[in-house]
């Protein structure tokens, strides 16, 4: 492994060792065999799209309160529009989680990472209308689209499953375009 390939997964795996301790009762689930066209994943592979896969859900999570929650037009359509994308990530990393024979659950529930929607996010998201919801969502979400690009990036340089690094590389270039479109909100209480 050369050394810049050998930073980038100790990158990546110093970004995953930040995720603390999974919460009680999580169960482990023993992965599926690596169906006929794919091959199992190395760590790196395997860490990226266990951890994008999550992100991604608990973001959808979030951005899916802009409906009722939020108080600005603008900041619905790009929650809407985000969302949408979001979405459309999970299905792409869904299928790769099969193909690495991977399980599709949330190995890292419970965990709190950078960039990461939690459960303690969502309620508070909950208790929030207006344009306080609004600082809150563009703020959490603009911390997932910066973690998800740098871990995206890790993966690009790491990995060594081709349809992995594919996939890793339209989600940094998505993450470049979703973070310019971040909506400015003006300061103040709420």
């Amino acid at each position: 492994m050369n050394a810049a390939r050998r930073v980038s997964a100790l990158t990546l795996l110093l970004l995953l060792a930040g995720c603390g301790s999974p919460a009680a009762g999580t169960r482990s689930t023993p992965p599926p065999s690596p169906s006929a066209t794919g091959a199992p994943a190395d760590p790196t592979d395997a860490a990226w799209v266990q951890l994008m896969t999550p992100m991604n859900e608990q973001a959808v999570a979030l951005l899916s309160l802009a409906a009722d929650r939020s108080g600005d037009a603008g900041v619905r359509r790009w929650a809407v529009r985000l969302r949408s994308s979001q979405n459309g990530e999970l299905g792409r990393l869904r299928p790769l989680l099969t193909r690495m024979g991977l399980p599709d659950t949330n190995v890292h529930e419970g965990h709190r990472m950078p960039g990461m929607v939690t459960a303690d996010d969502l309620r508070r998201a909950h208790s929030l209308k207006g344009a306080a919801f609004d600082r809150f969502l563009v703020d959490r979400i603009g911390d997932h689209l910066r973690q998800t690009a740098q871990v995206s990036r890790s993966e690009t340089g790491a990995g060594t499953r081709q349809d992995a690094k594919r996939l890793a590389a339209s989600l940094v270039a998505a993450r470049t375009a979703e973070i310019a479109r971040l909506p400015a909100l003006p300061e103040g209480s709420g």
